[in-house]
């Protein structure tokens, strides 16, 4: 049996023709479509949100490994994406976050215990220790010496993971008499 809800349609003289439910017709079981007036615009937030609230959250993820902040108009322009270019941008910010990780991995200090006392004692164990007086980084390398183990540019520039390599290659040419205060 039939819902008297239901719209009838019959075919008249090889034409389709629909005629609509009475008005006193049972209410439909289902919420309404969106009609030509709403569009599809709430199906399109509702599908998109949770885009855009991952989208912003990765790109969070990624600024915080690269050591920045999420500027505070991302959320505007995440939202103003489409649903497929959100989609592709999960992708490349994942690229992103894998990249930013391993950058910081590379970074991150293997110094030997003695030459962490050394650091300590030089600059603190800043890596970005510049005094003015000739000496930089963090084992305040001058740039000749800097330059003999294969540094280029300013040491206190240098990621701190290079400052340590070269700091090591100098104790095993040298020794730690090449830090005559701190080496002892």
């Amino acid at each position: 049996m039939r819902s008297p809800a239901l719209t009838t349609i019959t075919l008249a003289g090889g034409a389709l023709a629909a005629t609509a439910a009475p008005a006193f017709a049972a209410s439909p079981l289902h919420p309404a479509l969106p009609t030509a007036k709403t569009g599809l615009a709430p199906l399109v937030s509702i599908t998109k949100t949770p885009l855009v609230s991952r989208d912003i959250a990765l790109a969070k993820r990624v600024a915080h490994v690269r050591g920045r902040t999420l500027e505070s108009s991302y959320r505007k322009t995440a939202r103003s994406m489409s649903i497929t270019t959100l989609r592709r941008h999960h992708r490349h910010l994942k690229r992103e976050l894998r990249i930013a990780r391993r950058a910081r991995a590379a970074e991150r200090s293997v110094a030997s215990p003695q030459l962490e006392a050394i650091a300590a004692c030089e600059s603190g164990g800043n890596p970005n220790t510049d005094t003015g007086n000739g000496f930089y980084g963090k084992y305040q390398f001058t740039l000749a010496t800097w330059q003999a183990v294969g540094g280029s540019g300013n040491p206190a520039r240098a990621p701190e993971g290079e400052q340590d390599r070269r700091a090591q290659m100098l104790m095993d040419r040298a020794g730690p008499g090449q830090w005559p205060v701190c080496g002892r």
